[in-house]
């Protein structure tokens, strides 16, 4: 059985995780690598669901 794992991510927080994941992918590409994996990340990332959570400060 696969583990599911939940992130709760400001717009800002999936901004920097897309930027870096397509700074990644530009660098495989410059160097000739695969870039298959982080293409399915992306479009994992992109697809998410949002969900508004209230968040309690102390």
């Amino acid at each position: 059985m696969k583990k599911k794992y939940h992130l709760y991510l400001t717009a800002d927080e999936r901004r920097i995780i897309l930027d870096s994941l397509i700074d990644k992918k530009n660098e495989l590409i410059r160097t000739g690598h695969y870039t298959d994996a982080i293409d399915e990340i992306i479009i994992r990332v992109m697809k998410a669901k949002t969900k508004r959570v209230r968040v309690k400060e102390v």
